[in-house]
This record gives C-alpha cells, structure tokens and sequence, in this order.
C-alpha cells in the first residue's frame, strides 16, 4: 500500500476538529484524489480532556506544538493556533527547518512575517500554503496562484471581516445602534470579547496585505497599510446612506495607481448595482479587476469550522499531490518593493455627515469652508432635527481627495455651531 502523506495537527479549536473530522469522513475520497492515503499522526492543542467529538486516541499527543513540529513523524504540519508571534511563528520555522510542509490559517502571522517564512520555505524546498488564511472557505488564493497568473491585476479589493458585515447588516436592517448590535454579535459567537481586531479594520488589514502581496508580487506590507474601522458609523449613516442608492461596507482595497500601490481598510459607500452591495452578514467577498478577464467576483462563507476546514484540506490535498510552489507566486527574492501610493491623495467623490445647530448661514459657513479647498458639492440633504435644535446635514461631494476633506473638516470643526464628530465616507464607484 502507498504510505500515507502524515500530518500533525496542532490548535484543536473549531477549524482544527473540523479538519480532523473531514480527514476521517472522506479518507477514501482525499486518498482517491491525492493517490495515497491521508493520515493525522499528531496532535496538539491546549486541553487533552477536552471533548471534541473526535477521536484523536491513536495520534500521537503533544503538550507543546512547537515540539510537535521537531519530533513529530510528520511529512506536514498544520498550524491552527493563531496569533501573530509565541508558538505560532515558532512552530512554523521549526517546521520549515526540521523540512516539514506548512499549511496554516494564520493570517496575523503572515501579515507579520510572511516575506520571511516564504523565504525560509523555498530555501528548505518545501510548501508554505494559507488558503484558509483568507476569506474562509473561498478560494481565492488558489484563484490568485494559479487561474489569474497570466493576468496583470489592476485591483483586489472586497468584505474581507465577516463580524463587520453581520454588524452593519443588522444595522441597517434593523436601525438600532453599533453598541447594540455588537452585543448581539458576540453573544451569537459572530464577535470576539476583545472584537477590535472585527471592527478596527485590523483583521481585514491582515488579508488584504496578502492579496496585494499575491496580486502585485511585493512583499507583505501590513505595516504601511491605514485601517479605519466601523465604530464611527451611526444607524442614521447607513439609512442616508441608502437613500442616496448606496450600502456601506467595510472593504479592503488594493490598486494599482500611477504612484504606486495604493491599499486600505475603511467602510465606504458602494453602489447598489456593484457586486458587493447585496453581501450581507457573515458572509465575504472578493473582487479582482484583471486585464484578460476584466472583472471576477468570488463570494462565501469567511470563517466557520467546516469552510475554513475545506481551505485548509485544499492546501493539504495540494501538498500531499506534491505540488510546491512559492508561497507568494513570485520567488521570495524577486518580491518587489514596489512604492505605496498615499491613500489620502487618492481622487473620489466623498459622503459627509454632520450635525449642526439650526440656524441661519449653518450651510453658507460649512460651504464656504469646503470651496476653501476647492471642494465642490455635489448634493445636500438636511434631516429632520435630531437632539434639540441640532441637526444632520448629508453632503455628497464631486471628486476631490481626501487630504482636502479631512483640511477642511478641520476648519468647519472651528464654527460654533457644529456639534459631535462628523462621519466621513470615500464614495467607491469601482
């Protein structure tokens, strides 16, 4: 009998029993298509009296992963633990070095160091793959390496926080509050207790440096990649939002621009035509923008046991197949430093909210503020009042950047009669 490809498991959290399970509910199916069978000899996690609904008594049980990943008998290692340093990068080198294949659903830890363990992977010859890493159960790395390498890619972007969405879902579906809402969310497990990586755009941050990394062959550029999260968006922003045809959404974005790339997480306003805007709850979405094909839109479930678990046998069933390839599509040596664009230079039309007191010469004052960085108003709606004599007024801007808006936020924020924090919105008319 061929010997099976041997795997050692460590994190048995939802995603890894999920694993676990699918190894042992289609053994003969992962073994028809790999050509040999597909083994967990390993495994590792936290708590051994835990019940998991798997059966683990003939593996091979670890108290430490990163010994686990020295010593096992194990032609992979899967890292399920998460976090961006600890046991996590450990594992992952002293896989790499003891010259074990690598298949992770860690998107901090790439983030983080992916330039690096690329390049430790392809000097060991050996696999380092993080379908799992992005987007749940879609397929979007695969779509990246293989199906789009002969496509200059334009631009990535897309719902890459499944918690952001549901958030602002239920918001807009409902018209309560953030604060309300998040609640909800992690009360049904969809937020974390700690949910700032969710909604302070941190989590999406992480993806979208890899999707630029393999969409642009650079290096994982986390670190110069602005984030802004959903926690400045008020019920009555989604609705006006609405009214004027759009759907606010958290997005990565990545693009190529005649200064370099430019990439960024914020919520904006997106049409109610586009592909995205009918992307609700838990779910993600990815859009490519390529020269062949034009346009492609990849939707599904982000996150979840078994739709993860399914990205991670993707890349299993790949390795355990042979195949290696660099973790980034370019060789780690030739990823580019390709210069990054300022985002707040980008050109676009812009949403602003504000809430003003009631009184004559408010929107003179405010215009005449804007038209001092030759902003130019495309419309305006004034709300009914909201707290006394405050009121909301909706403006919607003709292109401008947003250097000039946040200029002259800053003056208009000098009138007496403005009150709280405005809401500003990048328009994305892709």
């Amino acid at each position: 009998m061929t010997e099976p490809f041997r795997v050692a498991l460590a994190g048995l959290g939802t995603v890894g029993t999920s694993v676990f399970r699918l190894i042992e509910t289609h053994a003969e199916l992962y073994a028809a298509r790999i050509g040999r069978p597909l083994e967990v000899v390993a495994v590792s996690a936290r708590d051994r009296d835990k019940q998991r609904g798997i059966d683990c008594t003939r593996c091979v049980w670890f108290d430490d992963p990163v010994a686990m990943a020295a010593e096992a008998e194990a032609d992979c290692v899967v890292e399920l633990i998460g976090g961006e340093e600890g046991a996590a990068l450990e594992l992952t080198q002293v896989a790499l070095e003891q010259g074990r294949h690598v298949v992770t659903a860690n998107k901090a830890l790439l983030a983080h160091h992916g330039s690096a363990l690329a390049k430790q992977a392809e000097t060991a010859n050996r696999a380092l793959r993080f379908e799992a890493a992005v987007a749940g159960g879609i397929p979007i790395i695969n779509a990246l390496q293989d199906g789009l390498t002969a496509n200059r890619i334009e631009r990535v972007y897309g719902i890459l926080n499944g918690t952001a969405n549901y958030i602002l879902t239920e918001m807009e579906r409902t018209g309560r509050a953030f604060e309300d809402v998040l609640k909800e969310a992690q009360e049904l497990g969809y937020a974390e207790a700690d949910p700032s990586f969710d909604i302070g755009g941190i989590d999406a941050g992480h993806k979208l440096s890899l999707l630029a990394a393999l969409a642009f062959g650079m290096r994982v550029r986390f670190d110069a990649l602005p984030m802004t999260g959903i926690t400045a968006i008020e019920a009555d922003d989604i609705a006006y939002a609405r009214d004027l045809g759009y759907r606010i959404k958290l997005l990565g974005i990545a693009q190529h621009t005649e200064e370099g790339i430019a990439q960024r997480v914020e919520p904006c306003l997106v049409g109610a035509a586009h592909p995205l805007s009918p992307v609700d709850g838990v779910f993600n979405a990815v859009v490519i923008d390529a020269d062949a094909v034009d346009r492609l839109t990849f939707v599904g479930r982000g996150a979840g046991g078994e739709p993860t678990a399914s990205a991670v046998l993707a890349d299993l069933i790949d390795v355990a197949r042979g195949q290696v390839r660099p973790a980034f599509i370019t060789p780690a040596e030739k990823l580019s430093d390709l210069p990054l664009a300022a985002v707040d230079a980008l050109p676009g039309p812009f949403y602003l909210r504000l809430k003003v007191v009631d009184r004559p010469g408010v929107i003179a004052a405010i215009a005449d503020r804007l038209a001092r960085e030759t902003i130019s108003i495309e419309s305006m709606m004034q709300r009914a009042r909201a707290e006394g004599d405050v009121v909301p007024v909706v403006i919607v801007t003709h292109e401008t950047t947003r250097a000039a808006m946040e200029r002259a936020l800053a003056d208009i924020a000098t009138l007496d009669v403005v009150s709280g924090a405005p809401c500003l919105l990048s328009i994305e008319n892709f």
